[in-house]
């Protein structure tokens, strides 16, 4: 009897650990993010202004990812039941595409928190380009994050800026052994393409964004073409470590991300050391991260407060601050905090992202067009018409996949 009873004490401990473990999923939000892409204040404060909105508590349970695609077979294989995801637009055109995504319910917001108006209308068109038919809206799954271009960090001291007007640096000679190459097979394709076929982009035969979405052998192959012939030149292929290098002087180029030029610049100042970013003639492409709400998400209630929450512009603000990349929110709140005539002489176009009309702050207009914004963050008008958006290739990732293999390897 006494083992008897110890079994179904047991038991009934179990029974109730698994009855309080499924109550207590109500009360949690799973949140699959970037490692190092949130202002670690904004994630904890959430949990105490849901509270203040709903009357309920909940706890965020927060996991990190470095790769898109390992985070997306956790969804698509396994069934992860995250709440909220925050992939790259790609990673949201493909889930669209698999009907992997669940509808924001913005219509449980109300009036008084509603924040999603907050992202650019600019952002909101080009997320528009990953719908995969025209009955769908994208907005309606998904909320921008973060955005940028892909480009040069250079170090000035060594390089100059005349050098870099084109992609061509790359095949340079002078720079033999001192280019970094951002081991992003999708991202160095979609704007070398641009270098590869930039006759006839300017005869006009063909735009920039055929060209990055539409990936045919032919052009993975001029591709591959103009790669080989600057593995000379490439002195190594990271992911995360060329930023360090950079800083340190053992590189004089790196192709990479705009936020992790921004990174770079601030720790290289750091060390009395001078670097620098452009985006070359020929274009490049404008990248996004955003909020989207997997299938298999348990609570959505809270994902959609959550990502509300994120479109804040004091949020924003400070996300931006902790991570260096420039949030994809253009109220006039950003505008007052960046805007800043002693830091940047020069100004930038920025009224793709901000609007056409006057920006009136504290009764002082600012012309949209004439910003005095940190260019690596808000590129001018002139230098984004020239940026294409990346799309998901498809079938056509294992063709562009090879391709970098052969050319990683090749000597």
């Amino acid at each position: 009897m006494k083992k008897i009873s110890v079994f179904f004490a047991i038991a009934l401990m179990a029974l109730a650990f698994a009855s309080c473990s499924n109550n207590d999923r109500a009360h949690q939000l799973k949140v699959l993010n970037w490692a190092d892409y949130i202002n670690e204040d904004v994630k904890e404060s959430f949990e105490q202004w849901y509270f203040e909105q709903t009357g309920e508590k909940v706890e965020i349970i927060y996991e990190t990812f470095d790769i898109n695609e390992t985070a997306l077979t956790k969804i698509e294989i396994g069934k992860e039941d995250y709440d909220v995801f925050c992939p790259s637009e790609y990673i949201i055109e493909r889930m669209l595409k698999e009907n992997l995504l669940l509808p924001i319910q913005k219509e449980i917001i109300p009036d008084s928190i509603f924040y999603f108006n907050n992202v650019a209308p600019f952002v909101v068109d080009k997320f528009q380009q990953m719908a995969p038919n025209a009955s769908v809206n994208v907005s309606d799954y998904t909320a921008g994050y973060m955005w940028g271009t892909t480009g040069f960090i250079y170090n000035p001291q060594h390089v100059e800026a005349e050098d870099l007007q084109s992609w061509a640096a790359l095949l340079n000679p002078k720079f033999e052994n001192r280019i970094l190459m951002k081991d992003a097979f999708r991202d160095v394709y979609s704007v070398i393409v641009l270098y590869a076929y930039r006759d006839q982009i300017v005869s006009g035969e063909v735009t920039r964004d055929d060209l990055v979405k539409n990936i045919t052998q032919e052009r993975v192959d001029a591709v591959k073409k103009v790669l080989l012939g600057a593995k000379k030149q490439i002195t190594g292929w990271e992911v995360d470590f060329g930023k360090e290098e950079m800083t340190k002087g053992k590189a004089w180029l790196n192709l990479s991300w705009s936020g992790d030029a921004q990174f770079a610049i601030e720790e290289a100042a750091e060390m009395d050391v001078v670097l620098d970013y452009i985006v070359p003639e020929e274009g490049s492409n404008v990248w996004f991260d955003g909020w989207v709400i997997p299938k298999y998400a348990q609570n959505t209630k809270a994902a959609t407060y959550f990502i509300d929450y994120m479109c804040r512009p004091d949020n924003a603000l400070l996300n931006m601050d902790e991570i260096g990349y420039v949030s994809v929110i253009s109220t006039p709140e950003i505008v007052a905090e960046m805007n800043d005539e002693e830091e940047w002489e020069e100004t930038v176009d920025a009224s793709y992202f901000f609007g056409e009309e006057p920006i009136v702050i504290d009764g002082e207009e600012y012309d949209p067009h004439a910003l005095h914004l940190n260019p690596v963050f808000y590129a001018d008008k002139s230098i984004i018409d020239r940026c294409a958006l990346m799309h998901d290739a498809g079938q056509a990732q294992e063709m562009i996949l090879e391709m970098w293999n052969e050319v990683k390897v090749a000597r």
